[in-house]
């Protein structure tokens, strides 16, 4: 077998691995940074949160779009290591675009022990989320709930009229996941008879 051969043999086998680890790590990019962005944007940075003054200007700019129907759909769930129910109060909903709406959802913590909790929003289909505003959110916000504590939380919303035409239904999920630190920091002060800040 000549030089040519072999080093043509091994350039094939680096391209192939290379191809393997860039689609792989756009994989991991794609669907797992982007919560990760959001918690260190909205919840630790603050950056991304809710703008009282900026979000009430760009509602009253909207027009409402009588013409159609926008159906939204929820979606709410908890990742394993919280002991909490989470769930929305009706399964989706049908909206002109352009009209502020607002949706409830529940949770309970079934721990012996309060916990922190956030809040991981995401959008299907991932264009829709250019078009799907918030403007209250308990996902900008921690979420404290003592042992066995429920709370009726909203999210007000409103489908900008620009969203594409052949976008006629979206899902707004919800992930709840355990805040650790700031978990470990309430049970801390509990112990200590610090009083929760």
């Amino acid at each position: 077998m000549d030089t040519n051969s072999v080093a043509s043999k091994k350039n094939r086998r680096v391209l192939k691995i290379a191809l393997i680890v860039c689609v792989a790590s756009f994989l991991f990019g794609f669907r797992v940074m982007p919560p990760i962005y959001r918690i260190a944007c909205e919840h630790i940075l603050g950056i991304g949160a809710w703008n009282k003054a900026s979000d009430s200007a760009k509602v009253a700019g909207f027009a409402q779009d009588d013409s159609r129907w926008v159906e939204v759909q929820f979606v709410a769930s908890v990742n394993s290591a919280l002991k909490w129910q989470f769930a929305p109060e009706k399964v989706s909903v049908k909206v002109h675009p352009g009209v502020l709406t607002e949706a409830w959802f529940d949770a309970r913590n079934d721990a012996p022990d309060a916990i922190v909790g956030n809040a991981v929003p995401g959008i299907v289909p991932h264009e829709a989320s250019l078009y799907f505003d918030k403007t209250e959110c308990f996902c900008f916000t921690e979420q404290t709930l003592k042992a066995g504590e429920s709370r009726r939380m909203p999210v007000k919303f409103i489908v900008d009229p620009k969203l594409p035409i052949g976008i006629s239904e979206l899902t707004l999920s919800y992930t709840f996941y355990n805040n650790e630190l700031a978990t470990k920091r309430l049970a801390a002060q509990a112990a200590s008879g610090t009083p929760a800040s």
